[in-house]
C-alpha cells in the first residue's frame, strides 16, 4: 500500500519561504508522477506543479510559476515544493498526489488523475 506524507507546513508571514516535503512509502517515488495540490479556504483543490518520473516539471499557477519550485530527491523517496516570497493567498491546506501512470498533457493539473494522496499540511501566511 503506497502512502504519501506531506509535512513542512507552518504559519509564516509574508514574503518568507517554506518547503514541504512529500515523502513516499509502500512504493519508490521515482516511479510515481507527483504532483501538489492546494486547497484555500472555501475554495476547489488546485493544481500547483508536478514532476514526473524523469523530473520533468509542469506549473499551473501563474502566480507561483517564479516563486515555487517543485524537485525530487529518488535517495531520500521524497518530492518537495520550494515556496519562496510567500503571499497572502498562498493560504491553503498543500497535498502531494501521486500516480504510478504516465501522464500527459491537461491530466496532469487533473486531481481526478491520481491515485495517491497525502493528508495534506496547512501552510498559512500572514500579511
Amino acid at each position: 500500500q503506497v502512502q504519501l506524507v506531506e509535512s513542512g507546513g507552518g504559519l509564516v508571514q509574508a514574503g518568507d519561504s517554506l518547503r514541504l516535503s512529500c515523502t513516499a512509502s509502500g512504493r519508490t517515488i521515482s516511479r510515481l508522477f507527483v504532483g501538489w495540490f492546494r486547497q484555500p479556504p472555501g475554495k476547489e483543490r488546485e493544481a500547483v506543479a508536478v514532476t514526473t518520473w524523469s523530473g520533468v516539471t509542469t506549473y499551473f499557477a501563474d502566480s507561483v510559476k517564479d516563486r515555487f519550485t517543485i524537485s525530487r530527491d529518488n535517495a531520500k523517496n521524497t518530492v518537495y515544493l520550494q515556496m519562496n516570497s510567500l503571499k497572502p493567498e498562498d493560504t491553503a491546506v498543500y497535498y502531494c498526489a501521486g500516480s504510478p501512470l504516465l501522464i500527459s498533457g491537461q491530466a496532469m493539473g487533473d486531481r481526478r488523475t491520481y491515485e495517491y494522496w497525502g493528508q495534506g499540511t496547512q501552510v498559512t501566511v500572514s500579511s
